[in-house]
């Protein structure tokens, strides 16, 4: 397990973000090891390797190379897991120098992905990305094709067409994976569609992987979603219908974890999935708060949401940050965060999701971020309508009853912003006014 440290001084302008929203090499190899004990790797070795600039060969120096095959060949290594992008020529030639299989960063991602989709569409979805992904290393597969012949008008040899042979079937694949996913995408936006015309708000749950995402979902829920301490221990969407304290019931969504330098491919390959995200009438970003480098997985947490075109920028945005794991602070960090939330232009909630300390504040919070747009609806219920006065009392939220002389009702409703349409439908139906 490798992971490169790139020496340099600061570029202008890196100094004013801020060092906390830098990942540190020694967490970066600490969150690798993870990433490789997720799909059960037996780590025998593990290392930072500092390098003053990238190499376009071999990414790192040619004296360290050598130094690290003779470390690869004593320990009698048979992977050797790069945490960092490897073009196709640089894993080649370390594959080359240290006569050992090499995987970077995305291939590892990739491979945990693979092994645990368990959907149609998230299978689809991981093997689309590692199509793409070995499209362009199909060399490595075909090295003892790639010498050309020359003469008699010749100009590619066998091993060109073989190579050029695999991508054409990795490409008609790809093309074949598309059409599926196309048409399961289309099942989606059915479900999605009979969900509006419920219709109940969508709360995603997102977060850096591993912040306690599933354990706040199986909390809020009383789902059995696997939880564990470790990466992309969840990968499918779940939801759940949950009621609110108000009695607005919200279907809770649970995502796959983000991660920092998460490939693009994978980002586009799971677009279908995280629609549920960009569709969500509010977005829970769920912070490992008690870990050291919790801004900058914030940051690679916004990231990702912003190339899927949501704005994480505005105060008044669908985004509600929950401070996760605050029962493993001390009590003097926990009383810095309750007065950082305060000063917080859009408060934080502070919650355990292992503990369920702060769970009835989160759902008040999500209940008054989502009521912001509800209307006030003053109206008479004629006495004979009495099945209309019950549906309104389940529908709605009822804010004030007065009986009147002549038999009618006369009430004060709070109508949701996702049933007006609905509610308004009911009442012009039954011959009222509004």
């Amino acid at each position: 397990m490798l992971v490169p440290a790139l020496k340099r001084p600061a570029r202008s302008g890196e100094a004013a973000k801020g060092t906390r929203e830098i990942h540190t090499p020694e967490n970066r190899l600490s969150e690798a090891v993870g990433l490789a004990n997720a799909i059960e790797l037996d780590i025998i070795d593990s290392a930072i390797v500092p390098m003053s600039e990238p190499r376009p060969s071999t990414l790192l120096g040619s004296g360290k190379v050598d130094e690290l095959g003779q470390r690869v060949r004593d320990l009698d290594i048979g992977l050797v897991v790069v945490d960092h992008a490897l073009t196709p020529v640089q894993q080649r030639n370390l594959e080359k120098a240290w006569n050992t299989k090499v995987v970077d960063r995305t291939g590892l991602i990739l491979e945990i992905f693979g092994a645990r989709a368990r959907t149609r569409e998230g299978v689809l979805q991981v093997e689309l990305a590692h199509l793409s992904y070995q499209k362009g290393r199909l060399v490595r597969a075909w090295t003892h094709l790639e010498r050309q012949r020359g003469g008699g008008g010749f100009l590619g040899g066998p091993g060109e067409a073989q190579i050029e042979l695999d991508r054409r079937m990795l490409q008609d694949r790809i093309d074949a994976i598309k059409r599926d996913l196309a048409d399961v995408v289309r099942t989606r936006d059915l479900h999605r569609k009979g969900r509006r015309k419920v219709p109940y708000p969508i709360v995603a749950v997102v977060g850096y992987t591993n912040a306690g995402k599933s354990t706040l979902f199986n909390k809020i829920t009383g789902a059995g979603v696997v939880a564990m301490d470790q990466v992309f221990a969840t990968l499918d969407p779940t939801m759940r219908e949950v009621k609110l304290p108000s009695a607005r019931r919200i279907i809770l969504s649970d995502t796959v974890g983000f991660i920092s330098d998460l490939p693009t491919m994978l980002v586009a390959a799971f677009r279908a999935t995280l629609e549920e995200v960009v569709e969500a009438d509010l977005i829970l970003h769920v912070r490992d708060i008690a870990h050291e480098e919790t801004e900058a997985q914030a940051r690679d947490v916004e990231k990702v949401l912003g190339e899927l075109g949501i704005d994480t920028i505005q105060a008044d945005g669908h985004i509600l940050e929950v401070w996760n794991k605050i029962d493993l602070v001390s009590h003097d960090r926990r009383g810095e965060l309750q007065h950082e939330a305060l000063r917080n232009e859009c408060p934080p909630v502070l919650v355990s999701a292992a503990t369920g300390e702060g769970i009835v504040p989160l759902l008040d919070a999500i209940d008054r971020r989502l009521s912001v747009a509800d209307e006030i609806l003053d109206v008479i219920i004629p006495g004979s309508q009495g099945a209309l006065l019950n549906w309104l009392h389940e529908t709605c939220d009822v804010l004030a009853r007065e009986a009147r002389k002549d038999g009618s009702i006369e009430l004060r409703l709070r109508i949701p912003s996702e049933k007006k349409e609905r509610v308004v439908g009911q009442l012009r139906k039954a011959g009222l006014k509004v």
